[in-house]
Formats: structure tokens, C-alpha cells, sequence
């Protein structure tokens, strides 16, 4: 029931038809050659919700999309939840495994696969499967849908509009659920800091399955400007659309930026393009070099708990007079809490806040609308996860004088030698400053004196020759010795899908001498 003249629900659903409205012979979305104006998009929306309905999916129930950045699993970020049911979007680069692990866990009835993954979902357990593009039977599915609008099933914007699973790296992954109030909460607040209108141009450097594209999937559809999809990350081709759509926004992990800058098509930009930036604490060097070529660098951080990003290094204008390495300093702090969300914090075993000394370590915390609702069916992790009243992260961070927190580290990446807190994001860091180096990683490594030492992980530039000696050499010159990693090996780092380095496969190299099987 509406809950009256006063209040009615929020919902990210909303986005679309106000846009539909504003700019029906605008283009909504650029995928390949393929171009839809607000109105098509709106059709396809409308199509797709009412053929679930009338293929037998009841409120509630989960419908499952294995998809690149393509034009399909936008829509269905529209199309599954107005149909009533629960949207799944799973993570592309799975082992057929985890896909049917996830398909099986989610209970989902139906599945929609792009035609280049369709093998890992073979013998998955779905009652349907659909295949989109050409020869596929997705799009056959969609004509066959009825006129008029589909049957509105939405009982409250606390219902779930979509389960996310996180990466598994410690286990089976885990379903986050995420509400209606909540998606629509955090697009606005991804609409807001990221500064974007109708003119917007936004490239999907950033998968959409990842947190529902850090729910920018409803944010950009928000104030009508254009989604440009793409399906595969390819530097060369990124600069291109920069240039051939008049690209004004992307998203991605530092990895990313790393990929971007280094690439022979790199170049200085006409125009400033707005990048936000997270998965990853991004070490300074990286957004000094970013910023260089011309590019404006918002840095936040969340998780897949907490709809994506939930704080912002918000810019304070006091420190607009400071240099290049300075300023990149600054920003590579976490910030606080965006316009949205409420306040995080950092606290100790015994969930006191720790003083804002910029010095003293603890969780990092949060609580709020943009907060996972739960884990899909696992009340005890949903339990231990909101235990004290508040989310933990997992993540140790500092709070400055000035409110903004600066994460030193994962808890279980902290390194102890000789009982001293070695963060290993600070010696990534120091290594990442060399001009040779373009990605660093620091695990610890079991030490009979020490207990444990850092080592590092190091990909270098192309053509560069640097040696072992002398990257630690060069590190001591602003780290204390006893953080100066003991060893480094030169390699390429393994990553997922979203750009954050697997430590999990590092750490096991380190015991065992075995390279990591590192993905392109």
C-alpha cells in the first residue's frame, strides 16, 4: 500500500521514467554501433518486466545476469526489479563453478547470459536460461511481452532490489542484499560528488555486476546523460572513446589508472574527464601521475556491503595552493562520509572511537542507509558482520584532526615484525614512488628474528631494468628500515575482476615459491 500523500517509496525505478520523460529522442545509451534514445530504452525496460511477469516470475523471485557492460544487463537493472523480482548480477570472470555455485545459492529461476559466457552456465541450475544478441532468444522473449505496464509489486523501498556476491576469496561468496531506499540513496549521492547532469558522458569502465556498476547504473540514468558500454577493458580503446563520444566521467580501481596512463596512447586531455577511483587504497605516486595528463580524480571507498563507495576525500579548498605530490598526498586519504551516508568510524576492540591523532589505528565501521541489508540466507555471517550495531569492514584506518579517516591496511594484512604494525599499504606506497615502478604489493613473509617482514611484489614499467638492491635501496630513502621490504620479486600482479591484487595468491607464492596465476 502507498503509505500516503507525504512520503511514498523511493526507488531507483524512478530514474528512468523521469528521464524517458525529460529526453525521450535523447541518446541513453552508446554500445558499439548500437544507439537508444531514453524512449527505447524505456520500452525495452517495459518489455522485459512485462514477459518475466508473464512467464511465471512472482515477486521476489531472483533472476540472474552474466554479462559484460553491455546493453542488456543495464536494462535489467530496470527491467528484473520492475518486474518485482530480485536482480543477480553475477561476476563475469567466475570459473563455471562459482557461476552455478552463485545461481544455486541465489535460488534464481532464470537466467540471462551474454552469448560469449553462455559455456559457464551450461547444466547450471535455472529453469531458463536466455541468451542475448544475435540468434539468441532474449530478444524473441522481450517481443513476445504484452502492451501496457507491468504489474507494480513493490511493497516497500526496504524490499531487496538485488543481491551482489562478494569476490569468495576466503571461502564461498556471500549475497549481499541491497534495498530500494538504498540504491536510490546512493545513485544520488554518486549523481551529487560526482558533479553529473544531463550533459554527462559516461564510460563503463567499471563492471556493472560489480556492485551494480557502484550504483551508478540508476546515478547516470538519473539525470539523463548517456551510458557509453564497454565490454572489455582495452586501454587503447578507452582513450579512443574519450575522445569519440566527448567522454566525460569513468570509474575504476587505481589499477585502472595505472593501465590508462602507461598506455602508448596515453596522452595529455583538451578536456578534463572526472575519474573516481577506489577498490584499492591508491598510492599517491599513481594519482600525481593521473592527474599529470589532465584528468580530475575523485577518490572514495566502500565495499560490495555498503552499495560501493559510501566515503569521499571530500576537496577542501584550503588546499588548493598545495604542489603536485602534496596534493596527491591529501587525496589519497579514504575522507568521510558522502552526502548521503552517515558517519564512519574508526574504533577499537571494544568499539570506542580512537582519538583523531592521524596515528592510531582501528576498524573502520559504518552503519546507515547505505548499508547492506544482509547476506542472503546466512544469518550468522549476517550476526559477526553487524555485531555491536555496526558493519565491520575489516579494514584498519587512522582518523585525522580534521575527521577524515586514512586506511593503513586490512586487519589481516597488517604485518608485526619484532612487535612493531608494519602497514603494507605504506611500503607499497614507498615502492610505487620509483619512476620504473608501475603497481606494487606487500604481504608478509615468515622471519625466525622478526616473527614476520614485508615483501614485495613489483611490476615494472616496460623496458625498465631496475634491480632488487635497488628498490629496497630506494625505499629506505622514506620508509624506516625496519619497514623496507626484505625481498621483492618482479612479476605481473594477479587481480580480479574489479583491479583489486589478489594478496590471498601472493601470500601463497611467498610460501611456496609458486608464480600467481595472474588473469589479463
Amino acid at each position: 500500500m502507498q503509505p500516503g500523500v507525504h512520503l511514498t517509496r523511493l526507488t531507483p525505478l524512478a530514474f528512468l521514467e523521469r528521464s524517458a520523460a525529460a529526453f525521450p529522442e535523447r541518446t541513453a545509451v552508446v554500445d558499439g554501433e548500437r544507439r537508444l534514445s531514453w524512449a527505447q530504452l524505456r520500452e525495452r525496460v517495459r518489455r522485459l518486466a512485462v514477459a518475466l511477469q508473464e512467464s511465471g516470475i512472482e515477486k521476489g523471485d531472483r533472476v540472474a545476469l552474466l554479462a559484460p557492460n553491455v546493453t542488456e544487463l543495464l536494462e535489467a537493472h530496470y527491467g528484473v526489479p520492475a518486474a518485482g523480482a530480485v536482480l543477480v548480477a553475477i561476476n563475469t570472470r567466475l570459473s563455471a563453478d562459482e557461476v552455478h555455485y552463485i545461481v544455486e545459492h541465489s535460488g534464481s529461476r532464470l537466467v540471462v547470459v551474454d552469448p560469449t559466457l553462455a559455456h559457464l552456465v551450461e547444466g547450471a541450475p535455472a529453469e531458463r536460461v536466455l541468451v542475448t544478441g544475435a540468434g539468441g532468444d532474449y530478444e524473441r522473449f522481450l517481443e513476445r511481452a504484452s502492451e501496457g505496464e507491468p504489474e507494480d509489486r513493490l511493497e516497500s523501498e526496504d524490499d531487496t532490489i538485488s543481491i551482489n556476491y562478494t569476490s569468495g576469496t576466503t571461502g564461498r561468496p556471500k549475497g549481499v542484499m541491497y534495498t530500494y531506499r538504498g540504491a536510490y540513496l546512493n545513485a544520488l549521492a554518486e549523481v551529487v560528488h560526482a558533479r553529473l547532469d544531463s550533459r554527462s558522458v559516461y564510460l563503463w569502465t567499471l563492471p556493472m555486476f560489480h556492485c551494480n556498476g557502484w550504483c551508478f547504473t540508476w546515478g547516470v540514468t538519473a539525470v539523463g546523460a548517456t551510458h557509453v558500454c564497454l565490454p572489455k577493458m582495452e586501454p587503447a580503446e578507452v582513450w579512443r572513446l574519450i575522445e569519440a563520444e566527448a567522454v566525460t566521467h569513468l570509474n575504476g580501481a587505481p589499477t585502472v589508472l595505472v593501465i590508462l596512463t602507461s598506455d602508448p596512447a596515453a596522452h595529455r586531455l583538451e578536456r578534463p574527464v572526472l575519474i573516481t577511483t577506489a577498490a584499492a587504497p591508491p598510492p599517491a605516486a599513481v594519482l600525481e601521475r593521473t592527474a599529470a595528463l589532465g584528468f580530475e580524480i575523485h577518490h572514495v571507498y566502500g565495499l560490495t556491503e555498503t552499495y560501493g563507495p559510501i566515503t569521499i576525500c571530500e576537496w577542501n579548498p584550503d588546499w588548493d595552493g598545495l604542489g603536485p605530490e602534496e596534493r596527491a598526498r591529501v587525496l589519497a586519504r579514504q575522507g568521510l562520509n558522502m552526502v548521503t551516508a552517515d558517519p564512519v568510524r574508526v574504533v577499537d576492540s571494544d568499539m570506542n572511537d580512537v582519538p583523531a591523532d592521524a596515528q592510531t589505528m582501528g576498524e573502520v565501521v559504518m552503519r546507515g542507509n547505505n548499508v547492506m541489508k544482509g547476506y542472503y540466507r546466512d544469518e550468522h555471517a549476517t550476526a559477526e558482520a553487524f555485531r555491536g550495531g555496526w558493519f565491520h569492514s575489516g579494514d584498519l584506518g587512522v582518523m585525522h584532526p580534521d575527521g577524515y579517516i586514512e586506511l593503513r591496511d586490512r586487519a589481516k594484512d597488517i604485518i608485526i615484525s619484532g612487535g612493531e604494525n608494519i602497514s603494507t599499504i605504506e611500503v607499497e606506497g614507498a615502492l610505487v614512488r620509483h619512476p620504473d615502478v608501475l603497481e606494487a604489493a606487500v604481504v608478509a613473509i615468515p622471519d625466525e628474528k622478526w616473527g614476520e617482514r614485508p615483501k614485495g611484489f613489483v611490476t615494472l614499467r616496460p623496458g625498465a631494468t631496475l634491480s632488487e638492491a635497488e628498490l629496497i635501496a630506494f625505499s629506505r630513502e622514506t620508509l624506516a628500515g625496519f619497514k623496507a621490504p626484505s625481498e621483492i620479486d618482479f612479476c605481473e600482479l594477479p587481480k580480479t575482476s574489479t583491479g583489486k591484487i589478489k594478496k590471498f595468491e601472493l601470500r601463497q607464492r611467498a610460501r611456496t615459491g609458486q608464480a600467481p596465476a595472474a588473469r589479463a
